[in-house]
């Protein structure tokens, strides 16, 4: 696999139309069930319904899994975070100042406590943030996170739409030095900064 896949066989984010027009309402209905199982306090007898519908779906879909390299998750480009439940749901582009910038929304399924969203979905999201980041900015193929750092601000909100921004602070020969914000308006929610370094051909 890792000869087919150099760079420690990070899946190539090739375009896919796999799944169908409907793919994109697949994912949404999947996080839309995160969020209910989150929500939820219902009778028994419809929690017993709701189990026996979810495994009908789960025996429906099992005859067709599939390793990464094939499925179309992480790689339908038309859909949002390229049709991944992974991600938290987010939107950035760069800026003329080299910086990404836009917005990211914590669902009822990132709930951790008092309606604050969990710490680490906090720390997911800035992986993911500035995984792409070091990417777009140096053109790198292939990258893995070496350290993270989240300060945690204020309580981050769940439900919410929130601003992120992020940017490259300094290169060193493979090493990629990053940071970012998270901000309601004004207001300054967790920040950080991460170190990224560039992946040997064909290495883990």
């Amino acid at each position: 696999m890792a000869a087919l896949h150099p760079g420690g066989g990070f899946n190539p984010p090739e375009p896919t139309t796999k799944g169908g027009p409907d793919y994109g309402r697949f994912i949404e209905a999947v996080r839309d069930l995160q969020d209910r199982a989150r929500a939820v306090d219902a009778p028994d007898e419809v929690i017993t319904k709701a189990a026996e519908l979810l495994e009908q779906a789960s025996a429906l879909l099992t005859p067709y899994d599939a390793d990464e390299w094939s499925t179309p998750s992480g790689r339908r480009m038309d859909l949002p975070m390229r049709g991944s439940i992974v991600t938290v749901p987010n939107e950035t582009a760069v800026g003329e100042d080299g910086r990404l910038r836009g917005w990211v929304r914590f669902r009822r399924y990132h709930l951790g406590r008092n309606g604050a969203v969990h710490g680490g979905f906090i720390a997911h999201l800035f992986d993911s943030v500035l995984g792409k980041t070091s990417f777009l900015v140096t053109g790198g193929p292939y990258q893995r996170t070496a350290y993270l750092h989240v300060n945690y601000r204020k309580i981050v909100p769940i439900e919410k739409e929130l601003q992120v921004d992020a940017g490259m602070l300094r290169t060193e020969g493979r090493k990629i030095f990053v940071d970012i914000r998270l901000s309601d308006g004004d207001d300054l929610l967790a920040d950080g900064e991460g170190l990224f370094v560039t992946l040997k051909p064909g290495q883990p």
